[in-house]
């Protein structure tokens, strides 16, 4: 039986965290491994999450020594993984029951390595803003414009994880780059069934402006190596289309 590992880096999350680790362990499909990263130099959270891993022998906890940021805290639990497919899961973040057994039947199914669902976005209070519906299919040249790639749906076959293509050190889009160099590898295929609820925060990284605004830009200067006027070039673009998706 196929073994689905689940990394969770953890920072600063307790108030959403055992919800979130709840929608792991509560899936209907249960040979899964599921790797938290402790992330915070601050140990006020550590004995909550090493309570938590007496919930089920399937979990793991990893301790970092410093704050490594997310993208490499996630690089660090696919090394200690042992599963042949890999999910993401934030620990605000929420799945339904069926997300694993639905995707990876998708997957066998269509002979895919990468797949991604629709999900709700909900924000503090578990309340849905709205649904963002996955599209069918994305390549290479239409990712670069738009991601419409939650993190949190996201299941992969860990072979396509190699030195060359993983999560960089970057504070925010660390998602969207590994996700860009994938897509050179193989297209990406959508799955419209809401699996995934996704939180929105005020307070959290993805909400700071000029963070996205820079990290964007890394994203095609220092990660796709284009020029300066063609990364400024894209970055325009994907930040009119971040801004139609959240007018519509």
């Amino acid at each position: 039986m196929t073994l689905i590992s689940i990394i969770m880096p953890y920072y600063k999350k307790k108030s959403f965290f055992l919800e979130s680790l709840n929608s792991a362990l509560n899936q209907t499909y249960k040979n899964t491994e599921i790797i938290i990263i402790y992330d915070d130099i601050d140990l006020t959270d550590l004995n909550f999450v090493y309570e938590a891993q007496k919930l089920d022998s399937r979990i793991k906890v990893i301790k970092n020594d410093y704050n490594m940021g997310a993208g490499l805290s996630r690089n660090l639990g696919i090394l200690h993984a042992k599963g042949s497919y890999l999910a993401f899961l934030d620990c605000d973040d929420l799945w339904f029951q069926d997300k694993l057994e639905n995707q990876l039947n998708f997957m066998k199914t269509n002979k895919v390595p990468f797949s991604y669902t629709s999900y709700y976005v909900i924000n503090y209070n578990n309340e849905t803003i709205k649904k963002k519906i996955a599209p069918k299919k994305i390549i290479f040249s239409n990712l670069l414009l738009n991601c419409e790639i939650g993190l949190s749906t996201v299941m992969l076959d860990i072979k396509l994880i190699k030195d060359d293509c993983k999560f960089p050190d970057l504070k925010t889009k660390e998602d969207f780059v590994l996700w860009l160099h994938i897509s050179k590898k193989t297209d990406l295929y959508g799955i419209d069934l809401t699996l995934t609820k996704w939180r929105k925060l005020k307070d959290s990284l993805s909400s700071n402006s000029f963070q996205k605004l820079t990290d964007g830009f890394n994203v095609y200067n220092k990660h796709m190596k284009f020029n300066y006027l063609k990364s400024l070039y894209f970055l325009i673009i994907l930040s009119v289309n971040f801004l139609i998706k959240n007018i519509n």
